[in-house]
């Protein structure tokens, strides 16, 4: 595979520019995007880890909350100090991709290698956000650079990167096995690697890669295998599934499809590439991408996964040049464009995320970025109603995700968490209760008021009556809460201050739903409105209909409405099945509601005085 060679001798002045250029240019738009987007969930949580300093945690090995420690350390408790570490880690990954193919196939191949590390959009981004990618990375890397090096000679040197790399891997994620695995696989399969593992220097480093990984295992024979069982079991249905197809679509979209489509060839063309290391990257690459495809017919489908092959592109980068030196002039150039725009599309998004009110454009669809949504407005709220609650109050979250999101907010690692299906689905359960911040419920603190704050749409909407039956089992009734309604209710919290007094039948928040119109219809002035609505514990008394946020109808309450105990039977809201309302809403008399897109929602009136105001769904008024 001569290519390479070929392109080596080309002068590499303007790839080298290009490459500076870019560089400092993401790494700008980088530093301004993670000043102000708001702090993802595991985010919070890694700070979280951070603030209880451990060897490993149940979800992942120490390395990502020390970082994060570092972060807040050196620059202060704010969402932008906390990712500094990753940012800087993250701005080393292209620097590396350039030495690493300058070495194996010229200078000029080097920057333009580089400069894809840039453009690819899941590399791109990397470090915007506290998480364990950028290290991994980085990680990836290093020990392709060394697994590179060892094909030529072994020498001291080369066994040292090697160790580095591992050891950061295993310090970083339980995925990087997948790195591990396949790199040894690829050694053996070419001579040049058989005979690097017959050198004892090699398998020093080796040793020293896996002794990184102790502090985790000895994390799970401590605590009875919880964390490898949440990501080797607990997490994954392990039956086949036919969404595993969606994996290229997803993989096309996330790289680029021409990028996608480039590296794709550069693994299949690499196999029978002249140089060791040519073969080396194919197979390395090609694998780790090939494995996470596979993987996905039979892993999880729940959670975000479409970073996972990032390795494996990375591994590829260094053959991307030669391949693109075959491909016409105009195709070369809609690959860069392309490649471009999907890194402009991914930090615009990131940027869109951080403006409140570009963020609540989207509350309606399925785009809507919720873990990065309301944790400022919910933090402003916790602290006034704090400030209106007697000395002492305990503040108590229902899930790990308010946890931390308001434990970073407010300057608090220590919130006490209920028990809440969220911790076991996202493995943070256990470390919860290691930190003896799961809380039973009430009669750890029924003494002293509280305030406890509750994500309502963390819940499946068809699970939610349960979850709040199951919040009074552990503190009783429920009084009124103090609702939040954010991006017109796509995100909602409530506050409940409770006292020693909590005892009677379960209160909970109202239920309601809206039958016609159905969100994103169209109607005219004059437009009838049906739904229904229920209090469990003491039951509504008036509905009221609102139209971005002013009241524009008062519903009739109290209609027939079969078929909801079906569907919740534990409710006990004393007017079933008379839950049902309507009203006619008529608009032709307000000059104030212009043709286009509005807001309808809900006001709920509870006969123990409590007031709620429903998430809204938009309409469209002709």
């Amino acid at each position: 595979m001569r290519d390479e060679a070929m392109h080596a001798g080309q002068a590499p002045g303007p790839a080298r520019r290009g490459f500076w250029l870019l560089w400092a240019a993401v790494l700008l738009a980088k530093l301004m995007v993670a000043a102000r987007l708001p702090l993802f969930v595991d985010e919070a949580f890694y700070w979280q880890e951070g603030h209880h300093l451990a060897a490993a945690y149940s979800d992942l090995p120490g390395l990502t909350a020390w970082l994060a420690r570092l972060g807040v350390a050196m620059g202060g408790e704010h969402a932008f100090a906390l990712r500094a570490p990753f940012l800087f880690i993250a701005a080393l990954v292209p620097l590396l991709v350039v030495r690493i193919t300058t070495r194996e196939f010229g200078e000029r191949a080097g920057w333009q290698a580089g400069c894809f590390a840039l453009l690819l959009p899941l590399a791109g981004t990397l470090g915007l956000l506290a998480l364990p990618d950028a290290m991994m990375a980085l990680a990836t890397l290093l020990c392709a650079d060394a697994g590179a090096r060892l094909l030529r000679e072994v020498d001291a040197a080369d066994a040292l990167e090697l160790a580095i790399g591992l050891v950061l891997g295993a310090l970083s994620h339980y995925r990087f096995v997948a790195v591990i695995g396949v790199g040894f696989i690829a050694l053996l399969l070419l001579p040049d690697g058989r005979r690097a593992l017959r050198d004892v220097r090699v398998w020093t480093a080796i040793a020293l890669g896996a002794s990184a990984w102790v502090p985790l295992l000895a994390w799970n024979l401590d605590n009875a295998d919880a964390g490898l069982r949440f990501q080797l079991v607990d997490r994954h249905p392990w039956a086949f599934h036919a969404d595993g197809i969606l994996f290229l679509g997803i993989q096309a979209l996330m790289a680029t499809p021409l990028l996608f489509a480039a590296l794709a060839w550069a693994a299949w063309r690499g196999r029978h590439g002249t140089l060791p290391a040519t073969r080396y990257f194919a197979y390395l690459g090609g694998l780790v991408v090939l494995g996470f495809f596979v993987l996905g017919f039979f892993a999880d489908t729940e959670r975000v996964s479409f970073h996972w092959p990032l390795p494996g592109y990375l591994a590829l980068l260094p053959l991307l040049p030669a391949v693109l030196a075959r491909w016409p002039r105009w195709l070369r150039v809609a690959t860069w464009g392309v490649a471009g725009a999907g890194l402009a599309v991914m930090l615009t998004f990131y940027a869109a995320v951080s403006v409140p009110h570009l963020r609540a454009l989207s509350a309606a669809t399925k785009f809507y970025p919720s873990n990065f949504a309301g944790w400022d407005v919910l933090a402003d709220a916790t602290g006034r109603r704090l400030g209106q609650m007697p000395p002492g109050t305990t503040l108590l979250a229902d899930s790990f995700k308010v946890g931390a999101e308001l434990g970073f907010a407010l300057g608090k690692p220590d919130i006490p968490v209920l028990d809440h299906p969220l911790n076991r689905k996202h493995g943070r359960a256990p470390q919860l209760r290691l930190w003896g911040l799961q809380s039973a419920g009430g009669h750890e603190w029924a003494r002293h008021p509280a305030l406890l704050v509750v994500g309502i749409t963390e819940v499946p909407y068809k699970d939610l009556l349960h979850r709040y039956h199951a919040l009074c089992d552990m503190v009783g009734p429920l009084p009124p809460p103090q609702v939040l309604n954010i991006d017109h209710g796509r995100q909602r919290f409530a506050l409940f201050a409770l006292d020693s007094q909590r005892t009677g039948a379960c209160t909970t928040p109202a239920m309601a739903w809206i039958d016609t119109p159905e969100a994103d219809a169209s109607v005219e002035r004059v437009f009838d409105l049906r739904g229904w609505a229920f209090k469990d514990g003491v039951g509504l008394a008036r509905v009221d209909v609102l139209l971005d946020g002013r009241l524009v109808a008062e519903a009739r309450y109290g209609e027939r409405y079969e078929g909801l105990r079906n569907n919740w039977p534990e409710t006990n809201d004393p007017r079933h099945p008379d839950v049902g309302f309507s009203a006619r809403v008529d608009l032709r008399g307000t000059t104030a509601v212009t043709p286009g897109r509005h807001w309808l929602g809900l006001r709920l009136h509870g006969r123990d005085g409590s007031v709620e105001e429903w998430a809204e769904q938009p309409i469209r008024i002709r």
